[in-house]
């Protein structure tokens, strides 16, 4: 899933025109039209700061849309630099032994 495409969907799931949700952020409604269409240049891309502004408004997971914006919570980056050959492990497992150790670790 698509950062732009989520935050469409949250957005209409409250019934929110792209202007009330602009309005609620202070920004341009051609932002948010930007930002649902993935028309963003790389300089324009949202902040973490902005992200968790939006998750708060949109009540949505904060971690969600940081991920799907290629931005690494920081809850996550420090257990990150504080072991990453566990991360660098986790990351190189196929599909199926991952499901397997998130079964077994009971997060599925």
């Amino acid at each position: 899933m698509q950062f732009g495409f989520r935050v469409k969907q949250l957005r209409e799931k409250r019934e929110w025109t792209q202007k009330e949700l602009a309005d609620r952020l202070d920004v341009s409604v051609s932002y948010i039209s930007k930002v649902e269409n993935e028309r963003l240049h790389f300089g324009d891309y949202p902040s973490a700061k902005f992200i968790r502004k939006l998750a708060d408004e949109l009540e949505a997971d904060e971690d969600e849309l940081l991920l799907l914006a290629d931005k690494v919570p920081e809850g996550l980056r420090k257990r990150i630099r504080e072991n990453p050959e566990a991360f660098r492990q986790f990351a190189s497992l196929d599909d199926r032994a991952m499901s397997k150790l998130l079964t077994k670790a009971g997060a599925r």
